[in-house]
């Protein structure tokens, strides 16, 4: 009967917990969100108009993320970005975290063809040892040069957030395409290994 009781409950557990989790980092991002803006607005608008509602301050928040992106969306708006990021790379700490900061938010939010180009799998860290990688562009010309081959940059990420990792450069013609998406890749890579990404057969394709 305890035997029982053990399975029913693991298994419960693993209905549970990732509804759980998904529902409370949703909530955790939505009042962070809402907590930028809306402990400033929050007062004005009770001293000025007498009411508030929670997700004012989103509202605010989204708006300003579009009007962003209108700006950069022309060469004024363009000019005033790289004038500003210019300026935010002159000051001593803002600077050192700003790039990395970037970097991450174009990998997450790029609408184009994004920084990972291709899903695929090197002999990593020894011979007869894989691990599943994103070729993410050409290796400089100068290094292909040295190393007498075509290079290529690759991210070996690390478990379970795959924006850290490894960089490593490796020949092209090492390189094992997969015929799978990032999003699928990424589910092995944060599950450690308990999720098998779903692979094609036949010959790879950019994603």
């Amino acid at each position: 009967m305890s035997r029982r009781l053990k399975k029913y409950f693991f298994s419960g557990l693993a209905v549970f917990l990732p509804i759980v989790l998904t529902i409370y980092v949703s909530i955790w991002i939505l009042n962070f969100a809402e907590g930028l803006f809306g402990k400033y607005l929050r007062p004005f608008f009770l001293e000025h108009y007498d009411f508030y509602f929670w997700g004012l301050g989103i509202i605010v928040l989204l708006t300003l993320i579009l009007f962003c992106g209108f700006l950069v969306a022309n060469y004024f708006g363009r000019a005033a970005h790289r004038w500003g990021e210019s300026l935010l790379l002159k000051v001593p700490v803002a600077g050192t975290m700003y790039p990395a900061f970037k970097e991450i938010a174009k990998f997450l939010f790029r609408d184009e063809q994004g920084s990972f180009q291709q899903v695929v799998m090197i002999e990593w860290p020894r011979k007869g040892v894989y691990v599943v990688g994103f070729l993410t562009n050409e290796a400089a010309p100068q290094i292909s040069a040295i190393a007498g081959k075509k290079m290529c940059n690759v991210l070996i990420p690390s478990v379970p957030n795959p924006l850290t990792g490894f960089v490593a450069i490796v020949a092209e013609d090492e390189l094992i395409p997969l015929k799978t998406s990032v999003e699928e890749a990424i589910k092995i890579i944060v599950s450690g290994g308990v999720v098998n990404p779903v692979i094609d057969d036949g010959a790879a394709h950019q994603v």
